[in-house]
């Protein structure tokens, strides 16, 4: 699984970080809030005032209070966009803790992907793409969930999930192929 492309490496971390978050709001107790009123109101309960809040959407004061007091409903794509990350951020952070905690403990992660390998030039073995679904060991989910809260770089998750892939799928139970290495 190589990309040595900048835009492609891009997209791998796009995908692996909106992975990360599919499966946190597959745990969420209740869905969050879809208006754009229900939002700001959930969003200033957190923030504390209206200034506030606008500040950190990128828009004005007004903005928010209309849409508090109900004036306005459809929001611009960029403070739609806004808001979702916010609420996405927010929404129930100890639902979120507790799956990380138990994801580093216990469960470790399921890793879905499509990747091209192949071992040799002819036969069964040849390279081709394939999908595989892995799950990765509660340690390999620990360092892959770390080093995404601590903000790695773009290689660094690349080569924690590649390694989690070598070690779950090639290198079962320390057999396998021990001097694989699998890139991302």
């Amino acid at each position: 699984m190589i990309n040595d492309n900048p835009a492609g490496r891009a997209l791998l971390r796009d995908k692996l970080i909106d992975g990360l978050r599919r499966a946190e709001r597959t745990l969420f107790t209740r869905p969050a809030p879809k208006s754009a009123r229900a939002q700001m109101k959930f969003l200033r309960t957190r923030e504390g005032t209206s200034k506030s809040l606008a500040e950190r959407l990128g828009v004005s004061r007004k903005t928010v209070d209309r849409y508090l007091s109900g004036a306005t409903k459809k929001p611009q794509k960029r403070l739609q966009a806004a808001l979702a990350q916010e609420i996405e951020a927010e929404w129930q952070p100890q639902v979120k803790a507790q799956a990380r905690q138990r994801a580093a403990a216990s469960a470790g992660l399921v890793i879905s992907t499509t990747a091209y390998f192949g071992f040799g030039s002819e036969g069964s073995d040849a390279g081709r793409m394939r999908d595989i679904q892995v799950a990765v060991s509660p340690s390999h989910a620990a360092a892959i969930l770390a080093a995404r809260d601590t903000g790695a770089t773009d290689s660094e998750l690349h080569d924690l999930v590649a390694e989690a892939i070598a070690d779950a799928y090639f290198r079962v139970e320390g057999g396998g192929r021990a001097g694989l290495k699998v890139r991302i």
